[in-house]
C-alpha cells in the first residue's frame, strides 16, 4: 500500500511540474542569416548589436568604395579590425569609429608602417560566425579567435590569444567608413587598465563627435603611439602581460568620455562574455518574436527573419543612459525625458519602415517623433536626413513629415500635437531646396533646379500630409492650402507622353525628353528616370488615374511599365537595380508601384507582381537583396507584403492587399492582443485573393485600415490558383486617396 500511496503521489508531482513548466521560447534568432544583404548592394551592416542600438560592432574591409559603404562587403577578405559603429544598407558611407584590432606579439609596426593598415589580415568566411547579436572570426594570421557582443551603449570583445608572448591590441582612430574623415582625436590611459578617448570626424555627417571609455580585463603593460598628428592620436598599440584571454568593454556617448563611462558602468558592469551574448540575443528574440509565421519552408523563414531583423538596425539611439544627447546645433542637452534617436533615413523609411513600427514597436515611435521635434527646434527645421547631430539634406523631399502625421493620423499622443504641426507646416514654407517654386510657381523649374520633378513630387506627398493633419485638427485655411499644393504633381504630368516630365521656367516642357535616358547635364529625376517617378502619387492615386484618358488607360500604362524591353545605358546608377521591364524594385520611389493596380480595380494584378517580386528579389543568399537595404525600407516591404498588405500611403493608415506568402501570420499588439492573418489554400500556385473573412464576416474590401488592425482579430484569405478578378473590382471595395 505505502509503495502504491508513492507511485501515485510521484505521478501526481510529475503531472503538476510538466504543467508548471513554461513552454521554451522560439529562438528566432536561429532563423537569421546577417550575411544576407552583405553582397552585391545590398551595404547592409554585419556584427554584432541589440534592436535599434548606438553600438553597430562589427568587421571592417579597407575598401572604401560604395558597395563598401557599411565597412564591410561579403567578396572581401582582408580584416583591418573592429568598428564600434555603422551604417546599414545606405548609399553614402560614414561612421566605423574606433577601430579595434588584435595582433600577436610579432606584430612590429616599424616594419610596415607605409601601409595604411599594416595590421590587417586575410580570412575567408569559413573563419566567420555572424548571428544576431555575435559575430566571431578566427585571425589566423595572430592566431587570435575574436569574438564580439554587445548591450545598447557599449561594445563587448573577447580575445583569446594563442600565439606565444604577450597580447597586442591596436586602436585606430583616423579610420572611417568611405567619407568619413578625422578632424581630431585623442586618447589617454586612465588607471592600470582603462582608456578614455574622442574622435571627431568630417564626412556626410559635417560634425561627428563620438566619445568612448574602454575598460580591460588585464593590465595595461604598455601604451605605444604609432601615429600622431596635427588632428591628434591616431593610432595607438596597447600591450599586456602574456597570452589567452583578454576582455575588452568600450561605451560610447555622444557627449562625453564620462558619459561613456557612466553608460558602461550601467548598462555592463560585470565581465561575464556568455552571459552578455545571451542577453543580446534575448534581446532580438524578444522583438522578432513580435511577428510569428508559421507553415513555411525553411529558406523563406530565413528571408522573412532577416528581413525583420534588418529593420531593427536604425533607427539607433544616440542618447546616454541618463537621457543626455547631442542636439542638432551642436549643443549637449540634458535629459529631455525620452530616448534620442539618430540615423534617420527618410526619404527611404517613410515608406514601409516607419509604418511597420507603428505596428511592431509602437513603444518607440513617440520617442522618434519626440526627437524629430527637437531637430526642428535645434536646426529650424524638420530632420531631411539625420545623422549623428547632423544634417545632412540628402535626397529630396522632407520625410519626417509624412512621419509625424502618420503617428498623430494613427492615434498615437505622446507628443505635442500643436508642437508638431508647426514643425511640418512650417517646414513646408520655407524658402530652401526648391520650395520657393512650389509657392511662386506651383512647380519647380527644370532650369533652376536639378532632381526637380523627384524633389516636386515627393513634396507634394508631404503636403498631402500636412493637408491630412490639419483637417484632422480643424484648421481649414491650412488645410485648403496644403490640400491645392498636394495636387501641383498634376503640372509635371505630360498627356502627350503619358509621363511626369521637367518644365522649364518659362512653363514649357523641356526638351528633348527621353523616359529612359536623361539628356540634361542635370537630370530631374533622382536616382531613376521618368518612368518610376510617373507614378510617384501615392497620396493621390485616384487623382493620377483621372490625368489618364480612362482607367483602363491607366492600367494599361502600368502594365506597359512591368514589360517594356527598353533598358538603361551604361552611365545609369547603380540604385536603378531590381529592373522588371522598367519598374526598379532596387530603389525605394517604386515600393508601392504594385498596389497600385488596386485602385483601379485590379487587385489580381498586384497579387501577381507583388508574388513574383518576393519570390525572385528576395533570396536567403549573401546577394539576397536587389538594391541598397536604405536602413530597413527594402526590408520592410517585404515584411509587410510577405504578410498581405503593404502601406501604399504611408501616412494614411490604409494597407493594401498584394499576396500573402505564410499560411499564418501573427502580430503582437499592445493589451496582450493580437492580429492574425491566415492563407486558406495557400501554395506556390494559388497566388490569387479568392475571397476575404475578417473576424468570421464576408470582407469585400481589397485593403485594410490601421485601426481595424491594432483591434486585434482574424484575417483570413482563401488563396486560388486563377485569379478572382471580382474582387475588389466594385468601387466601394477598392482603396481610395483622399482626407477623412
Amino acid at each position: 500500500m505505502n509503495r502504491l500511496i508513492l507511485i501515485v503521489n510521484a505521478f501526481f508531482a510529475f503531472i503538476i511540474l510538466s504543467c508548471s513548466q513554461a513552454p521554451i521560447p522560439e529562438d528566432f534568432s536561429a532563423y537569421v542569416d546577417p550575411y544576407i544583404g552583405s553582397d552585391y548592394h545590398g551595404h547592409v551592416f554585419v556584427g554584432a548589436n541589440v534592436p535599434f542600438g548606438a553600438v553597430q560592432l562589427g568587421p571592417n574591409n579597407a575598401q572604401e568604395t560604395w558597395d563598401w559603404c557599411s565597412g564591410y562587403h561579403y567578396s572581401d577578405s582582408l580584416l583591418i579590425g573592429f568598428a564600434h559603429t555603422h551604417l546599414s544598407g545606405t548609399g553614402i558611407g560614414d561612421l566605423g569609429d574606433l577601430l579595434f584590432m588584435p595582433v600577436s606579439d610579432d606584430f612590429n609596426y616599424e616594419q610596415s608602417s607605409n601601409e595604411p593598415y599594416p595590421w590587417s589580415a586575410l580570412y575567408t568566411h569559413d573563419d566567420e560566425q555572424v548571428s544576431p547579436g555575435y559575430y566571431a572570426i578566427n585571425i589566423s594570421k595572430y592566431d587570435v579567435q575574436a569574438e564580439l557582443t554587445a548591450t545598447e551603449r557599449v561594445g563587448f570583445h573577447r580575445y583569446n590569444f594563442n600565439a606565444s608572448g604577450n597580447s597586442k591590441l591596436i586602436i585606430d582612430l583616423a579610420y572611417g567608413t568611405g567619407w568619413d574623415a578625422l578632424t581630431q582625436a585623442d586618447l589617454q590611459q586612465e588607471g592600470d587598465n582603462s582608456i578614455s578617448g574622442f574622435r571627431y570626424s568630417k564626412g556626410w555627417a559635417a560634425d561627428q563627435k563620438v566619445y568612448f571609455h574602454s575598460v580591460f580585463s588585464k593590465e595595461i603593460k604598455g601604451l605605444k603611439i604609432l601615429r600622431q598628428n596635427d588632428k591628434g592620436i591616431n593610432t595607438v598599440e596597447i600591450e599586456f602581460e602574456g597570452n589567452g584571454e583578454l576582455l575588452v568593454k568600450t561605451a560610447i556617448s555622444p557627449v562625453s568620455a564620462d558619459g561613456a563611462k557612466n553608460n558602461l558602468n550601467a548598462e555592463l558592469a560585470q565581465w561575464d562574455f556568455d552571459a552578455t551574448k545571451a542577453q543580446a540575443r534575448t534581446k532580438w528574440n524578444t522583438e522578432l518574436g513580435k511577428i510569428k509565421i508559421g507553415n513555411t519552408d525553411p529558406s523563406t523563414k530565413t528571408t522573412f527573419y532577416t528581413a525583420l531583423y534588418h529593420t531593427m538596425i536604425a533607427p539607433s539611439l544616440f542618447d546616454d543612459v541618463n537621457g543626455d544627447y547631442r542636439g542638432a546645433d551642436g549643443k549637449n542637452y540634458t535629459d529631455p525625458g525620452y530616448d534620442t534617436y539618430t540615423t534617420f533615413s527618410l526619404w527611404d523609411t517613410y515608406r514601409a519602415a516607419h509604418p511597420l513600427l507603428t505596428l511592431v514597436q509602437p513603444n518607440r515611435v513617440n520617442d522618434m517623433v519626440n526627437t524629430m521635434l527637437a531637430i526642428y527646434d535645434q536646426q529650424g527645421k524638420l530632420p531631411v536626413w539625420h545623422l549623428h547631430g547632423n544634417e545632412t539634406n540628402t535626397m529630396v523631399g522632407n520625410h519626417a513629415i509624412p512621419v509625424i502625421v502618420d503617428a498623430y493620423l494613427k492615434g498615437f499622443t505622446g507628443f505635442d500635437t500643436e508642437k508638431a504641426f508647426e514643425a511640418v507646416k512650417s517646414t513646408m514654407l520655407m524658402d530652401e531646396r526648391g520650395l520657393n517654386f512650389i509657392k511662386e510657381k506651383g512647380y519647380i523649374p527644370a532650369d533652376s533646379t536639378v532632381e526637380s520633378v523627384a524633389m516636386a513630387l515627393e513634396y507634394a506627398i508631404d503636403d498631402w500630409c500636412v493637408a491630412a493633419m490639419a483637417k484632422k485638427l480643424g484648421k481649414t485655411e491650412d488645410f485648403e492650402l496644403f490640400a491645392k499644393r498636394a495636387k501641383y504633381y498634376e503640372n509635371y504630368f505630360n498627356k502627350e507622353t503619358g509621363f511626369m516630365r521637367g518644365r522649364i521656367a518659362d512653363d514649357s516642357w523641356r526638351t528633348p525628353f527621353n523616359p529612359v535616358h536623361s539628356e540634361h547635364r542635370a537630370d530631374d529625376f533622382c536616382e531613376g528616370n521618368a518612368w518610376q517617378y510617373t507614378w510617384l502619387v501615392p497620396h493621390d492615386i485616384n487623382g493620377l488615374i483621372g490625368l489618364f484618358e480612362s482607367e483602363t488607360a491607366f492600367a494599361e500604362k502600368l502594365d506597359e511599365l512591368f514589360t517594356t524591353e527598353e533598358t538603361l545605358n551604361e552611365g545609369a546608377s547603380s540604385d536603378i537595380s531590381g529592373l522588371i521591364g522598367m519598374y526598379a524594385h532596387g530603389n525605394e520611389p517604386g515600393h508601392h508601384i504594385p498596389y497600385m493596380y488596386a485602385f483601379a480595380g485590379q487587385q489580381w494584378k498586384t497579387a501577381e507582381k507583388v508574388n513574383f517580386i518576393m519570390n525572385e528579389m528576395y533570396t536567403d543568399q549573401p546577394d539576397g537583396l536587389c538594391g541598397n537595404e536604405d536602413c530597413g525600407q527594402m526590408s520592410a516591404w517585404y515584411v509587410l507584403s510577405s504578410m498581405g498588405f503593404y502601406p501604399v500611403n504611408a501616412a494614411n493608415g490604409v494597407y493594401v492587399f498584394g499576396s500573402p506568402l505564410f499560411e499564418s501570420a501573427t502580430i503582437e499588439l499592445p493589451g496582450n492582443k493580437t492580429f492574425q492573418i491566415k492563407a486558406k489554400n495557400l501554395n506556390k500556385t494559388n497566388i490569387y485573393i479568392d475571397s476575404v473573412t475578417l473576424n468570421g464576416e464576408p470582407y469585400g474590401k481589397s485593403y485594410i485600415t490601421h485601426a481595424d488592425i491594432v483591434k486585434g482579430g482574424v484575417l483570413e484569405f482563401t488563396m486560388a490558383a486563377e485569379a478572382n478578378k471580382e474582387f475588389g473590382q466594385a468601387t466601394d471595395s477598392r482603396p481610395k486617396s483622399g482626407y477623412e
